[in-house]
């Protein structure tokens, strides 16, 4: 809650709990947060060089805590100027950059970034640093981050920052994808598909964009290509936003009577969009028996006797 003053939750517990009484002693604090004592004493010894805690005057083994607003609010202070010190220098620098950017040659539009560590680096900094919209394609093998590891699209996401996605159809099989999805989607993030794709591709905010510079040869470690405004990078935006009219929307979250309905929804639309029975299965939580019955019974409801029937009857009566 104070890690902006520099101070960890177990600080603030630690002088939370002298807050809340007369004095204490490393040892009454230590039992009741269950610290040890040691720690607690390099945590006292912290809090009172930063002013929170002092010494009782009668009892120099002992705390008391300071009063919040003449205590923290001199850190706070220092630390709403150090951020605007640190708001000028961005200012500054970012028309240092812009001037420089200005006089780039045609070579100087990319830069080339080599090692796992290194491009993974750019893939949080252009999702961190994106305010309106980020834009990927992404293909069926994991290259370099998993949907846990990217932990940058949800903090953007929750920032408000729109996500508009097209996976390859294979991506749909990766176990809880459609739970993630159902996430993503509250927060505004959009997912099509398309049966394949031909590279990755990262776009934030008509900035930057980010594609391989080669495939994952081992030997050769991975690699990409950070593209800077250019005619280059309107290229790049072109092609997504043609791959975006073409793809198929995911799922249509929400608007389905009844858990029921929205299950036959979710199933009908993983089969449309290829997923075989079992990964239909996997995706939704049921067995493949339990997956194949509904179809049958969809089938009935239909009154029809092939599954691209169903298809087809499915669209027509707007059952996806």
């Amino acid at each position: 809650m104070l890690d902006a003053v520099g101070l960890d939750e177990t600080d603030t517990a630690v002088y939370r709990a002298v807050l809340q009484r007369s004095s204490a002693s490393a040892k009454e604090i230590a039992a009741e947060l269950h610290l040890p004592v040691p720690r607690v004493h390099a945590i006292v010894a912290k809090l009172e060089a930063l002013g929170l805690f002092a010494r009782q005057g009668s009892r120099s083994s002992r705390v008391v805590a300071s009063p919040p607003s003449m205590a923290l609010r001199p850190l706070l202070l220092e630390h709403e100027r150090g951020l605007t010190r640190a708001h000028e220098a961005l200012v500054e620098l970012s028309e240092v950059y812009r001037a420089v950017a200005e006089k780039r040659t045609a070579a100087d539009v990319v830069d080339v970034i080599v090692g796992d560590d290194a491009v993974r680096q750019r893939v949080a900094q252009l999702q961190a640093a994106a305010t309106r919209e980020v834009r990927a394609l992404v293909l069926s093998d994991v290259a370099l981050l998993t949907a846990e590891q990217n932990v940058e699209e949800e903090r953007a996401l929750l920032r408000g920052v729109r996500y508009r996605v097209i996976v390859e159809s294979g991506v749909l099989e990766r176990p809880g994808f459609l739970d993630v999805a159902r996430e993503s989607a509250a927060y505004g993030e959009e997912i099509r598909v398309l049966p394949a794709l031909p590279t990755r591709m990262f776009i934030a905010d008509d900035a930057m964009a980010l594609v391989p510079m080669h495939g994952d040869d081992p030997e050769r470690g991975f690699g990409a290509l950070l593209i800077h405004p250019s005619g280059l990078l309107d290229l790049v935006s072109a092609i997504f936003e043609e791959y975006w009219r073409t793809a198929t929307q995911f799922l249509s979250l929400g608007g389905a009577a009844d858990a029921g309905a929205q299950a036959d929804r979710d199933l009908l639309k993983l089969l449309l969009l290829g997923l075989t029975d079992a990964a239909a299965a996997a995706q939704l939580g049921v067995s493949l028996r339990t997956v194949q019955r509904r179809i049958a019974e969809l089938m009935d409801r239909a009154r029809v006797t092939t599954r691209i029937q169903l298809g087809a009857e499915a669209v027509r009566r707007s059952w996806v």
